[in-house]
Protein backbone atom coordinates (compact mmCIF):
# COMPACT_ATOMS: atom_id res chain seq x y z
CA UNK A 1 0.00 0.00 0.00
CA UNK A 2 1.34 3.59 -0.81
CA UNK A 3 2.55 5.17 2.34
CA UNK A 4 0.51 8.64 0.55
CA UNK A 5 -3.11 6.68 1.46
CA UNK A 6 -2.16 7.10 5.15
CA UNK A 7 -2.75 11.32 5.62
CA UNK A 8 -3.43 12.60 9.11
CA UNK A 9 -6.89 12.83 8.34
CA UNK A 10 -7.18 8.74 8.56
CA UNK A 11 -4.77 7.55 10.48
CA UNK A 12 -7.88 6.52 13.21
CA UNK A 13 -8.83 3.87 10.11
CA UNK A 14 -7.83 0.59 11.36
CA UNK A 15 -5.46 -1.65 9.44
CA UNK A 16 -8.22 -4.46 9.19
CA UNK A 17 -10.58 -1.50 7.49
CA UNK A 18 -7.96 -0.51 5.32
CA UNK A 19 -7.56 -4.26 3.83
CA UNK A 20 -11.07 -4.81 3.41
CA UNK A 21 -11.27 -1.46 1.68
CA UNK A 22 -8.32 -2.29 -0.44
CA UNK A 23 -9.86 -5.85 -1.00
CA UNK A 24 -13.09 -4.21 -2.11
CA UNK A 25 -11.53 -1.68 -4.67
CA UNK A 26 -9.28 -5.07 -6.09
CA UNK A 27 -12.25 -7.35 -6.56
CA UNK A 28 -14.45 -4.64 -8.68
CA UNK A 29 -11.45 -3.28 -10.69
CA UNK A 30 -8.35 -5.32 -10.48
CA UNK A 31 -5.39 -5.38 -8.09
CA UNK A 32 -3.16 -3.30 -10.15
CA UNK A 33 -5.21 -0.69 -9.79
CA UNK A 34 -6.12 -0.98 -6.23
CA UNK A 35 -3.44 1.56 -4.44
CA UNK A 36 -3.97 3.88 -6.76
CA UNK A 37 -7.92 4.15 -6.23
CA UNK A 38 -7.15 3.31 -2.55
CA UNK A 39 -4.99 6.25 -2.32
CA UNK A 40 -7.91 8.50 -3.74
CA UNK A 41 -10.42 7.17 -1.67
CA UNK A 42 -9.03 8.64 1.48
CA UNK A 43 -8.17 11.59 -0.05
CA UNK A 44 -11.83 12.29 -0.53
CA UNK A 45 -12.09 12.29 3.05
CA UNK A 46 -13.28 15.73 4.62
CA UNK A 47 -14.64 17.24 1.02
CA UNK A 48 -17.56 18.91 2.67
CA UNK A 49 -16.41 18.97 5.66
CA UNK A 50 -17.52 15.54 6.37
CA UNK A 51 -15.51 12.81 8.12
CA UNK A 52 -12.66 15.16 9.23
CA UNK A 53 -14.22 15.93 13.12
CA UNK A 54 -14.23 12.06 14.42
CA UNK A 55 -15.30 13.50 17.92
CA UNK A 56 -18.54 13.92 16.07
CA UNK A 57 -19.08 10.80 14.32
CA UNK A 58 -21.06 8.03 16.16
CA UNK A 59 -23.48 5.30 14.36
CA UNK A 60 -26.91 6.16 14.54
CA UNK A 61 -28.79 4.41 17.76
CA UNK A 62 -32.86 3.08 16.35
CA UNK A 63 -35.60 2.64 18.19
CA UNK A 64 -39.38 2.00 18.91
CA UNK A 65 -39.28 5.90 18.21
CA UNK A 66 -38.35 5.91 14.99
CA UNK A 67 -40.53 5.96 12.24
CA UNK A 68 -40.40 6.84 8.43
CA UNK A 69 -42.64 9.07 6.65
CA UNK A 70 -42.55 8.86 2.64
CA UNK A 71 -43.39 12.01 0.63
CA UNK A 72 -42.30 13.87 -2.54
CA UNK A 73 -41.56 17.69 -1.82
CA UNK A 74 -44.14 19.11 -3.41
CA UNK A 75 -46.94 16.51 -2.02
CA UNK A 76 -48.88 19.90 -0.73
CA UNK A 77 -48.30 22.82 -1.73
CA UNK A 78 -50.34 26.24 -1.56
CA UNK A 79 -49.14 27.69 -4.52
CA UNK A 80 -47.01 30.51 -3.00
CA UNK A 81 -44.49 29.00 -1.00
CA UNK A 82 -41.55 26.67 -2.00
CA UNK A 83 -43.08 23.33 -1.78
CA UNK A 84 -40.83 21.93 0.71
CA UNK A 85 -41.19 25.14 2.91
CA UNK A 86 -45.11 24.12 2.78
CA UNK A 87 -44.05 20.60 3.28
CA UNK A 88 -42.03 21.76 6.18
CA UNK A 89 -44.76 23.39 7.73
CA UNK A 90 -47.43 20.74 7.50
CA UNK A 91 -45.40 18.42 9.23
CA UNK A 92 -43.76 19.97 11.62
CA UNK A 93 -47.35 20.81 13.02
CA UNK A 94 -49.08 17.55 12.44
CA UNK A 95 -46.47 14.68 12.62
CA UNK A 96 -44.01 15.64 15.54
CA UNK A 97 -43.51 12.81 18.04
CA UNK A 98 -45.32 10.85 15.25
CA UNK A 99 -42.60 10.51 12.66
CA UNK A 100 -38.54 10.84 13.60
CA UNK A 101 -37.88 10.71 9.57
CA UNK A 102 -38.98 11.85 6.14
CA UNK A 103 -37.91 10.14 3.09
CA UNK A 104 -38.12 12.84 0.61
CA UNK A 105 -37.96 10.76 -2.66
CA UNK A 106 -36.14 12.78 -5.69
CA UNK A 107 -35.71 16.66 -5.69
CA UNK A 108 -33.44 16.85 -7.50
CA UNK A 109 -33.80 17.82 -11.12
CA UNK A 110 -35.44 14.84 -13.82
CA UNK A 111 -37.10 14.64 -16.36
CA UNK A 112 -39.47 11.41 -15.96
CA UNK A 113 -40.52 9.02 -13.10
CA UNK A 114 -41.56 11.59 -11.43
CA UNK A 115 -38.11 11.96 -10.21
CA UNK A 116 -36.35 8.58 -10.95
CA UNK A 117 -34.62 9.89 -14.16
CA UNK A 118 -32.30 12.40 -12.37
CA UNK A 119 -30.30 14.89 -14.38
CA UNK A 120 -28.59 16.63 -11.84
CA UNK A 121 -27.87 14.57 -8.27
CA UNK A 122 -26.00 17.78 -6.81
CA UNK A 123 -28.69 20.45 -7.54
CA UNK A 124 -32.43 20.89 -6.17
CA UNK A 125 -35.46 21.55 -8.32
CA UNK A 126 -36.43 24.84 -8.65
CA UNK A 127 -39.75 23.72 -8.69
CA UNK A 128 -39.46 22.40 -4.70
CA UNK A 129 -37.00 25.27 -3.46
CA UNK A 130 -33.42 24.98 -2.58
CA UNK A 131 -30.98 23.35 0.17
CA UNK A 132 -31.66 26.25 2.55
CA UNK A 133 -35.18 24.62 2.58
CA UNK A 134 -33.28 20.87 2.57
CA UNK A 135 -31.62 21.95 5.68
CA UNK A 136 -34.32 23.61 7.66
CA UNK A 137 -36.15 20.65 7.34
CA UNK A 138 -32.95 18.54 8.64
CA UNK A 139 -33.74 20.56 11.66
CA UNK A 140 -37.13 19.08 12.72
CA UNK A 141 -36.95 15.27 11.30
CA UNK A 142 -33.96 13.58 10.35
CA UNK A 143 -34.25 12.65 6.32
CA UNK A 144 -33.88 9.93 3.53
CA UNK A 145 -32.22 10.85 0.07
CA UNK A 146 -32.63 9.16 -2.39
CA UNK A 147 -29.40 7.82 -4.53
CA UNK A 148 -29.97 6.82 -8.37
CA UNK A 149 -27.48 4.64 -8.77
CA UNK A 150 -28.84 2.62 -12.02
CA UNK A 151 -29.55 4.97 -14.72
CA UNK A 152 -29.43 8.72 -15.04
CA UNK A 153 -31.55 10.98 -16.99
CA UNK A 154 -30.80 10.93 -21.08
CA UNK A 155 -31.14 14.83 -20.50
CA UNK A 156 -28.10 14.82 -17.71
CA UNK A 157 -24.71 16.48 -18.13
CA UNK A 158 -22.98 12.65 -18.07
CA UNK A 159 -25.06 11.25 -20.71
CA UNK A 160 -25.04 14.81 -22.92
CA UNK A 161 -20.90 13.93 -22.59
CA UNK A 162 -21.38 10.48 -23.65
CA UNK A 163 -22.72 11.26 -26.55
CA UNK A 164 -19.94 14.05 -27.53
CA UNK A 165 -17.32 11.52 -26.43
CA UNK A 166 -16.36 13.99 -23.78
CA UNK A 167 -14.98 12.45 -20.68
CA UNK A 168 -16.01 11.87 -18.06
CA UNK A 169 -19.27 11.25 -19.16
CA UNK A 170 -17.97 9.11 -22.17
CA UNK A 171 -16.89 7.15 -19.46
CA UNK A 172 -20.46 6.79 -17.36
CA UNK A 173 -23.28 5.34 -19.75
CA UNK A 174 -23.30 1.13 -20.27
CA UNK A 175 -23.32 -0.01 -24.05
CA UNK A 176 -24.91 -2.62 -25.50
CA UNK A 177 -24.55 -4.80 -28.17
CA UNK A 178 -27.80 -5.64 -30.00
CA UNK A 179 -26.38 -8.99 -31.37
CA UNK A 180 -25.34 -10.11 -27.99
CA UNK A 181 -28.33 -12.83 -26.05
CA UNK A 182 -29.87 -11.00 -23.67
CA UNK A 183 -32.74 -13.46 -23.14
CA UNK A 184 -31.87 -14.16 -19.93
CA UNK A 185 -31.83 -10.68 -18.49
CA UNK A 186 -34.45 -10.21 -15.79
CA UNK A 187 -36.57 -7.31 -16.87
CA UNK A 188 -38.67 -4.83 -14.36
CA UNK A 189 -40.46 -3.65 -17.61
CA UNK A 190 -41.89 -4.32 -20.59
CA UNK A 191 -39.82 -2.06 -23.09
CA UNK A 192 -36.99 -2.61 -24.90
CA UNK A 193 -33.69 -3.02 -22.82
CA UNK A 194 -31.46 -1.89 -25.34
CA UNK A 195 -32.13 2.07 -27.15
CA UNK A 196 -30.34 3.61 -30.52
CA UNK A 197 -28.82 7.00 -29.82
CA UNK A 198 -27.09 9.01 -32.00
CA UNK A 199 -23.41 9.77 -31.03
CA UNK A 200 -20.29 11.69 -32.34
CA UNK A 201 -19.23 8.05 -32.77
CA UNK A 202 -22.27 7.39 -34.66
CA UNK A 203 -25.49 5.21 -33.65
CA UNK A 204 -24.77 3.21 -30.40
CA UNK A 205 -27.49 0.62 -28.14
CA UNK A 206 -27.25 1.97 -24.83
CA UNK A 207 -28.76 0.16 -21.85
CA UNK A 208 -32.04 1.35 -20.63
CA UNK A 209 -33.28 -1.22 -17.96
CA UNK A 210 -36.38 1.29 -16.95
CA UNK A 211 -36.92 3.43 -20.10
CA UNK A 212 -35.66 4.94 -22.80
CA UNK A 213 -35.41 8.16 -20.86
CA UNK A 214 -33.16 6.17 -17.56
CA UNK A 215 -30.23 5.45 -19.66
CA UNK A 216 -27.98 2.68 -17.31
CA UNK A 217 -24.88 3.93 -15.87
CA UNK A 218 -21.42 1.81 -16.45
CA UNK A 219 -20.25 0.80 -13.11
CA UNK A 220 -16.94 -0.67 -14.74
CA UNK A 221 -15.52 2.84 -14.78
CA UNK A 222 -13.80 3.66 -11.08
CA UNK A 223 -14.75 7.48 -11.60
CA UNK A 224 -18.12 6.21 -11.91
CA UNK A 225 -17.80 4.99 -8.30
CA UNK A 226 -15.98 8.23 -6.78
CA UNK A 227 -18.38 10.10 -8.44
CA UNK A 228 -20.83 8.84 -6.45
CA UNK A 229 -19.09 8.59 -3.02
CA UNK A 230 -18.26 12.46 -3.76
CA UNK A 231 -22.12 13.03 -3.87
CA UNK A 232 -22.98 10.69 -0.58
CA UNK A 233 -20.59 12.74 1.32
CA UNK A 234 -22.16 15.97 -0.50
CA UNK A 235 -25.44 14.50 0.88
CA UNK A 236 -24.41 14.09 4.07
CA UNK A 237 -23.06 17.03 5.08
CA UNK A 238 -26.88 18.10 4.05
CA UNK A 239 -28.66 16.25 6.14
CA UNK A 240 -28.98 12.56 5.00
CA UNK A 241 -29.36 10.16 7.52
CA UNK A 242 -30.80 7.51 5.47
CA UNK A 243 -29.03 6.51 2.02
CA UNK A 244 -31.96 4.88 -0.55
CA UNK A 245 -30.07 2.66 -3.02
CA UNK A 246 -32.46 2.94 -5.75
CA UNK A 247 -32.74 -0.24 -7.88
CA UNK A 248 -29.53 -1.15 -6.78
CA UNK A 249 -30.16 -4.85 -7.87
CA UNK A 250 -29.59 -4.15 -11.60
CA UNK A 251 -26.47 -2.18 -10.86
CA UNK A 252 -23.65 -4.64 -12.20
CA UNK A 253 -24.31 -6.38 -15.80
CA UNK A 254 -22.13 -9.29 -17.41
CA UNK A 255 -22.88 -10.77 -20.56
CA UNK A 256 -24.28 -14.20 -20.12
CA UNK A 257 -25.55 -13.94 -16.94
CA UNK A 258 -29.21 -12.37 -15.39
CA UNK A 259 -27.78 -8.85 -14.43
CA UNK A 260 -29.52 -9.48 -11.21
CA UNK A 261 -27.74 -9.70 -8.09
CA UNK A 262 -24.50 -9.95 -9.24
CA UNK A 263 -21.90 -10.37 -6.87
CA UNK A 264 -19.73 -7.53 -7.99
CA UNK A 265 -23.08 -5.45 -7.49
CA UNK A 266 -23.29 -6.46 -3.49
CA UNK A 267 -19.39 -5.56 -3.61
CA UNK A 268 -20.38 -2.31 -4.35
CA UNK A 269 -22.55 -1.62 -1.60
CA UNK A 270 -19.98 -3.66 1.10
CA UNK A 271 -17.60 -0.53 0.01
CA UNK A 272 -19.96 2.22 -0.21
CA UNK A 273 -21.06 0.53 3.47
CA UNK A 274 -16.91 0.72 4.77
CA UNK A 275 -16.61 4.30 3.18
CA UNK A 276 -19.54 5.37 4.77
CA UNK A 277 -18.01 3.39 8.34
CA UNK A 278 -15.36 5.68 7.51
CA UNK A 279 -16.47 9.28 7.00
CA UNK A 280 -19.84 9.64 8.27
CA UNK A 281 -21.46 6.26 10.46
CA UNK A 282 -24.59 7.87 11.25
CA UNK A 283 -25.78 7.29 8.02
CA UNK A 284 -27.38 4.01 7.23
CA UNK A 285 -28.10 2.19 4.08
CA UNK A 286 -31.26 1.18 2.65
CA UNK A 287 -31.45 -0.63 -0.68
CA UNK A 288 -34.22 -0.76 -2.97
CA UNK A 289 -34.79 -4.96 -3.98
CA UNK A 290 -38.18 -5.38 -5.10
CA UNK A 291 -38.00 -9.24 -5.67
CA UNK A 292 -37.99 -12.42 -3.86
CA UNK A 293 -37.49 -12.50 0.20
CA UNK A 294 -34.43 -14.42 -0.25
CA UNK A 295 -32.67 -12.44 -2.89
CA UNK A 296 -33.91 -9.33 -1.03
CA UNK A 297 -32.38 -10.22 2.91
CA UNK A 298 -29.50 -11.43 0.75
CA UNK A 299 -28.99 -7.31 0.80
CA UNK A 300 -27.71 -7.56 4.62
CA UNK A 301 -24.56 -9.62 3.54
CA UNK A 302 -23.08 -11.22 6.81
CA UNK A 303 -24.20 -7.95 8.85
CA UNK A 304 -21.53 -5.96 6.11
CA UNK A 305 -23.96 -4.48 3.46
CA UNK A 306 -27.52 -2.97 4.03
CA UNK A 307 -28.29 -1.54 7.48
CA UNK A 308 -31.98 -2.08 6.32
CA UNK A 309 -33.92 -4.07 3.57
CA UNK A 310 -37.34 -2.91 2.80
CA UNK A 311 -39.86 -5.72 3.94
CA UNK A 312 -41.41 -6.48 0.29
CA UNK A 313 -43.05 -9.21 0.83
CA UNK A 314 -45.56 -7.48 3.57
CA UNK A 315 -47.88 -5.46 1.09
CA UNK A 316 -49.24 -7.61 -1.10
CA UNK A 317 -49.16 -10.37 1.14
CA UNK A 318 -51.52 -9.00 3.44
CA UNK A 319 -53.60 -7.27 0.64
CA UNK A 320 -53.87 -10.98 -0.51
CA UNK A 321 -55.13 -12.00 3.00
CA UNK A 322 -57.53 -9.33 3.55
CA UNK A 323 -59.06 -9.64 0.57
CA UNK A 324 -59.29 -13.13 0.69
CA UNK A 325 -60.59 -13.49 4.29
CA UNK A 326 -57.60 -15.87 5.12
CA UNK A 327 -54.09 -15.05 7.44
CA UNK A 328 -53.13 -18.45 6.81
CA UNK A 329 -50.53 -17.27 4.51
CA UNK A 330 -49.23 -14.67 6.09
CA UNK A 331 -49.27 -16.68 9.09
CA UNK A 332 -46.86 -19.26 7.99
CA UNK A 333 -44.92 -16.39 5.75
CA UNK A 334 -44.27 -14.65 9.32
CA UNK A 335 -43.58 -17.84 11.78
CA UNK A 336 -40.74 -18.76 9.29
CA UNK A 337 -39.09 -15.14 9.13
CA UNK A 338 -36.15 -15.29 10.32
CA UNK A 339 -34.30 -11.86 12.32
CA UNK A 340 -31.87 -9.88 9.96
CA UNK A 341 -28.19 -10.08 11.09
CA UNK A 342 -27.31 -8.13 14.09
CA UNK A 343 -27.35 -4.18 13.55
CA UNK A 344 -29.57 -5.06 11.01
CA UNK A 345 -33.53 -4.10 10.13
CA UNK A 346 -36.33 -4.42 8.10
CA UNK A 347 -38.44 -1.45 6.78
CA UNK A 348 -42.11 -2.49 7.35
CA UNK A 349 -44.39 -0.42 5.02
CA UNK A 350 -47.77 -1.20 2.95
CA UNK A 351 -47.24 1.39 0.40
CA UNK A 352 -44.73 3.81 -1.43
CA UNK A 353 -44.75 6.20 -4.90
CA UNK A 354 -44.06 2.61 -6.82
CA UNK A 355 -47.07 -0.41 -6.83
CA UNK A 356 -47.27 -3.03 -5.12
CA UNK A 357 -44.74 -5.69 -6.08
CA UNK A 358 -45.80 -9.06 -6.64
CA UNK A 359 -42.41 -10.45 -7.18
CA UNK A 360 -41.97 -11.40 -3.34
CA UNK A 361 -44.76 -13.19 -3.36
CA UNK A 362 -43.27 -15.63 -5.22
CA UNK A 363 -42.42 -18.88 -3.47
CA UNK A 364 -45.14 -18.02 -1.28
CA UNK A 365 -48.66 -18.07 -3.41
CA UNK A 366 -48.88 -19.91 -6.49
CA UNK A 367 -49.91 -18.58 -10.04
CA UNK A 368 -53.20 -18.43 -9.74
CA UNK A 369 -53.07 -16.68 -6.22
CA UNK A 370 -51.26 -14.12 -7.86
CA UNK A 371 -53.45 -13.68 -10.98
CA UNK A 372 -56.59 -13.68 -8.44
CA UNK A 373 -54.91 -10.58 -6.47
CA UNK A 374 -54.10 -9.08 -10.00
CA UNK A 375 -58.30 -9.60 -11.09
CA UNK A 376 -59.16 -8.33 -7.73
CA UNK A 377 -57.02 -5.14 -7.85
CA UNK A 378 -58.49 -4.23 -10.94
CA UNK A 379 -62.23 -4.95 -9.28
CA UNK A 380 -61.32 -2.06 -7.25
CA UNK A 381 -60.51 0.29 -10.25
CA UNK A 382 -56.52 0.10 -9.70
CA UNK A 383 -54.36 -1.53 -13.05
CA UNK A 384 -51.58 -3.93 -13.14
CA UNK A 385 -48.04 -3.32 -14.67
CA UNK A 386 -46.72 -6.05 -16.64
CA UNK A 387 -42.86 -7.53 -17.06
CA UNK A 388 -41.50 -9.80 -19.48
CA UNK A 389 -40.48 -12.93 -19.03
CA UNK A 390 -37.46 -15.36 -20.52
CA UNK A 391 -40.37 -16.78 -22.67
CA UNK A 392 -41.37 -13.21 -24.29
CA UNK A 393 -44.68 -13.73 -22.31
CA UNK A 394 -45.84 -11.38 -19.39
CA UNK A 395 -46.81 -11.87 -15.79
CA UNK A 396 -47.68 -9.06 -13.42
CA UNK A 397 -44.60 -7.39 -11.98
CA UNK A 398 -46.92 -4.94 -9.96
CA UNK A 399 -50.36 -3.69 -8.57
CA UNK A 400 -50.99 0.05 -9.52
CA UNK A 401 -53.58 1.39 -6.46
CA UNK A 402 -53.72 3.03 -3.15
CA UNK A 403 -53.35 0.92 -0.92
CA UNK A 404 -56.66 2.37 0.94
CA UNK A 405 -58.51 2.15 -2.65
CA UNK A 406 -56.74 -1.66 -3.18
CA UNK A 407 -58.44 -2.59 0.13
CA UNK A 408 -61.48 -0.27 -0.87
CA UNK A 409 -65.03 -2.14 -0.49
CA UNK A 410 -67.86 -1.11 -2.74
CA UNK A 411 -70.75 -2.30 -1.47
CA UNK A 412 -69.45 -1.27 2.34
CA UNK A 413 -67.26 1.32 2.40
CA UNK A 414 -67.18 1.69 6.58
CA UNK A 415 -66.09 -2.23 6.06
CA UNK A 416 -63.19 -1.36 3.27
CA UNK A 417 -61.61 1.30 5.95
CA UNK A 418 -61.28 -1.19 8.66
CA UNK A 419 -59.80 -3.39 6.36
CA UNK A 420 -57.28 -0.64 5.51
CA UNK A 421 -56.64 -0.08 9.39
CA UNK A 422 -56.03 -3.55 10.39
CA UNK A 423 -53.56 -3.61 7.53
CA UNK A 424 -51.63 -0.37 8.77
CA UNK A 425 -51.95 -1.90 12.36
CA UNK A 426 -49.97 -4.94 11.30
CA UNK A 427 -47.38 -3.30 9.34
CA UNK A 428 -46.74 -0.69 12.39
CA UNK A 429 -46.70 -3.70 14.99
CA UNK A 430 -44.41 -6.41 13.25
CA UNK A 431 -40.89 -6.26 13.99
CA UNK A 432 -38.40 -3.56 12.38
CA UNK A 433 -38.89 0.65 11.55
CA UNK A 434 -42.24 1.54 10.27
CA UNK A 435 -42.50 3.08 6.91
CA UNK A 436 -46.03 5.30 6.38
CA UNK A 437 -46.60 6.46 2.35
CA UNK A 438 -48.43 9.86 2.45
CA UNK A 439 -51.18 8.85 0.76
CA UNK A 440 -51.63 5.67 3.21
CA UNK A 441 -51.82 8.34 5.77
CA UNK A 442 -54.37 10.71 3.96
CA UNK A 443 -56.82 7.77 2.93
CA UNK A 444 -56.14 9.01 -0.36
CA UNK A 445 -58.49 6.94 -2.88
CA UNK A 446 -57.28 5.87 -6.08
CA UNK A 447 -56.27 9.02 -8.57
CA UNK A 448 -57.66 7.83 -11.59
CA UNK A 449 -58.03 10.67 -13.38
CA UNK A 450 -54.35 11.19 -13.36
CA UNK A 451 -53.44 8.40 -14.91
CA UNK A 452 -55.60 9.57 -17.49
CA UNK A 453 -53.91 12.88 -17.95
CA UNK A 454 -50.40 11.01 -17.85
CA UNK A 455 -51.39 7.62 -19.19
CA UNK A 456 -48.98 5.96 -16.69
CA UNK A 457 -50.44 3.47 -13.96
CA UNK A 458 -48.61 4.80 -11.04
CA UNK A 459 -49.50 7.93 -10.97
CA UNK A 460 -52.88 6.18 -9.74
CA UNK A 461 -50.66 7.07 -6.22
CA UNK A 462 -49.56 9.56 -6.63
CA UNK A 463 -51.84 12.95 -6.45
CA UNK A 464 -50.24 15.75 -5.41
CA UNK A 465 -52.25 17.82 -2.59
CA UNK A 466 -53.19 21.64 -2.31
CA UNK A 467 -52.80 22.39 1.34
CA UNK A 468 -55.79 24.42 1.49
CA UNK A 469 -57.74 21.29 0.31
CA UNK A 470 -56.04 18.67 2.32
CA UNK A 471 -56.02 20.94 5.62
CA UNK A 472 -59.91 21.19 4.80
CA UNK A 473 -60.16 17.02 4.77
CA UNK A 474 -58.03 16.45 7.78
CA UNK A 475 -59.83 19.24 9.82
CA UNK A 476 -63.53 17.23 8.99
CA UNK A 477 -63.64 14.48 12.04
CA UNK A 478 -66.53 12.55 10.03
CA UNK A 479 -64.56 12.39 6.53
CA UNK A 480 -62.32 9.17 5.90
CA UNK A 481 -59.23 10.86 5.84
CA UNK A 482 -59.49 13.32 9.00
CA UNK A 483 -60.32 10.19 10.61
CA UNK A 484 -57.82 7.44 9.46
CA UNK A 485 -54.92 10.49 9.45
CA UNK A 486 -56.05 10.98 13.83
CA UNK A 487 -55.92 7.60 13.88
CA UNK A 488 -52.46 7.21 12.59
CA UNK A 489 -50.68 9.79 14.63
CA UNK A 490 -52.25 8.71 17.72
CA UNK A 491 -51.60 5.17 17.43
CA UNK A 492 -47.44 6.01 16.15
CA UNK A 493 -47.17 8.45 19.14
CA UNK A 494 -48.16 5.64 21.73
CA UNK A 495 -46.06 2.80 19.63
CA UNK A 496 -43.32 5.46 19.96
CA UNK A 497 -43.63 4.75 23.70
CA UNK A 498 -43.64 1.09 23.93
CA UNK A 499 -39.90 -0.54 23.90
CA UNK A 500 -41.77 -3.81 23.16
CA UNK A 501 -41.84 -2.36 19.52
CA UNK A 502 -38.29 -1.72 19.65
CA UNK A 503 -36.89 -2.95 16.09
CA UNK A 504 -34.61 -5.22 18.21
CA UNK A 505 -37.29 -6.89 20.67
CA UNK A 506 -38.45 -10.33 19.49
CA UNK A 507 -41.63 -11.52 17.22
CA UNK A 508 -43.25 -14.75 18.37
CA UNK A 509 -45.93 -15.62 15.55
CA UNK A 510 -49.33 -17.05 17.57
CA UNK A 511 -50.98 -20.00 15.72
CA UNK A 512 -55.05 -19.07 16.08
CA UNK A 513 -56.35 -20.76 13.16
CA UNK A 514 -56.90 -19.06 9.50
CA UNK A 515 -58.70 -16.12 10.62
CA UNK A 516 -56.71 -14.41 12.79
CA UNK A 517 -53.00 -13.42 12.41
CA UNK A 518 -51.47 -12.91 15.78
CA UNK A 519 -48.23 -12.45 17.21
CA UNK A 520 -46.48 -11.47 20.58
CA UNK A 521 -43.51 -8.55 21.14
CA UNK A 522 -41.68 -8.49 23.68
CA UNK A 523 -39.11 -5.68 25.13
CA UNK A 524 -35.34 -6.60 25.55
CA UNK A 525 -35.16 -6.76 29.12
CA UNK A 526 -38.48 -8.61 29.09
CA UNK A 527 -40.26 -5.93 30.92
CA UNK A 528 -43.18 -5.21 28.62
CA UNK A 529 -45.33 -8.04 26.74
CA UNK A 530 -47.77 -6.82 23.47
CA UNK A 531 -50.11 -9.44 22.07
CA UNK A 532 -51.11 -8.27 18.31
CA UNK A 533 -54.37 -9.90 17.39
CA UNK A 534 -55.97 -9.34 13.64
CA UNK A 535 -58.81 -10.43 12.45
CA UNK A 536 -58.74 -10.79 8.23
CA UNK A 537 -62.75 -11.53 8.07
CA UNK A 538 -65.81 -8.94 6.99
CA UNK A 539 -67.58 -10.79 10.07
CA UNK A 540 -67.17 -11.41 13.93
CA UNK A 541 -64.57 -14.09 14.63
CA UNK A 542 -64.62 -16.09 18.05
CA UNK A 543 -61.68 -18.25 19.18
CA UNK A 544 -61.84 -20.37 21.94
CA UNK A 545 -58.25 -20.11 22.73
CA UNK A 546 -58.31 -17.39 25.47
CA UNK A 547 -56.34 -19.81 27.21
CA UNK A 548 -53.27 -19.77 24.72
CA UNK A 549 -53.63 -16.22 25.21
CA UNK A 550 -53.21 -16.40 28.74
CA UNK A 551 -49.96 -17.48 28.93
CA UNK A 552 -48.80 -14.37 27.45
CA UNK A 553 -50.92 -12.51 29.69
CA UNK A 554 -52.34 -12.51 32.76
CA UNK A 555 -56.05 -13.17 33.38
CA UNK A 556 -58.33 -9.94 33.79
CA UNK A 557 -57.85 -6.57 32.08
CA UNK A 558 -55.73 -5.57 29.27
CA UNK A 559 -55.23 -2.45 27.60
CA UNK A 560 -56.12 -2.39 24.04
CA UNK A 561 -52.50 0.33 22.68
CA UNK A 562 -54.66 0.83 19.45
CA UNK A 563 -57.91 1.80 21.41
CA UNK A 564 -56.91 2.98 24.26
CA UNK A 565 -60.06 0.66 26.05
CA UNK A 566 -59.98 -2.34 27.91
CA UNK A 567 -60.15 -5.88 26.83
CA UNK A 568 -61.30 -8.70 28.71
CA UNK A 569 -60.14 -12.41 29.06
CA UNK A 570 -62.23 -12.82 32.35
CA UNK A 571 -64.46 -15.72 29.85
CA UNK A 572 -62.73 -19.22 27.64
CA UNK A 573 -63.27 -17.65 24.71
CA UNK A 574 -63.12 -13.78 22.88
CA UNK A 575 -64.46 -12.45 20.13
CA UNK A 576 -62.78 -10.29 17.32
CA UNK A 577 -65.11 -7.88 15.15
CA UNK A 578 -64.93 -7.42 11.79
CA UNK A 579 -61.22 -6.43 10.67
CA UNK A 580 -60.40 -5.79 14.59
CA UNK A 581 -56.77 -5.09 15.32
CA UNK A 582 -55.74 -5.00 18.76
CA UNK A 583 -52.65 -4.16 20.64
CA UNK A 584 -52.56 -6.14 23.72
CA UNK A 585 -50.62 -4.86 26.71
CA UNK A 586 -50.77 -5.79 30.71
CA UNK A 587 -52.97 -3.13 32.78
Amino acid sequence: MKSSAITSSVKHVSSAKLKTIRKRLANLYGVEEADTLLDRFFHMIGRYGVGVNRTNLSSKVISQKDAVLITYADMVSDGKAHPFSTLKEFCTARLKGAFSAIHILPFYPWTSDDGFSVVDYREVDKRYGNWDDVSRLSEEFELMFDLVLNHCSSKSPWFREYVSGIEPGSNYILEGDEEADLSSVVRPRASPLLTPYQTRKGERHVWTTFSADQVDLDWTSPDLLFEFLDIIMFYASLGCRILRLDAVAFLWKEIGTNCLHLPKTHEVIKLIRNFIEVVAPEVLILTETNVPHQENISYFGKGDEAHAVYQFSLPPLLLHGLLKGTAKHVTNWAAHLSPPPKGCHFLNFTASHDGIGVRPLEGILDTDEILSLADEVRGNGGHVSMRKLEDGSEFPYELNATYYGALSHKKDPELGKKRFLCSQAVALAMKGIPAVYFHSLCATPNYTEGVKETGHNRTINRKKWKSEELETLLEDEESNSGEIFEWYTRVLRRRASCPAFHPDASQKVIELGDEIFAFERRSLDGSQVIICLFNFLPHEVKSNQKQTLASYLSNGSVKDLISGGEFSFDNESFALRPYQALWLCQN
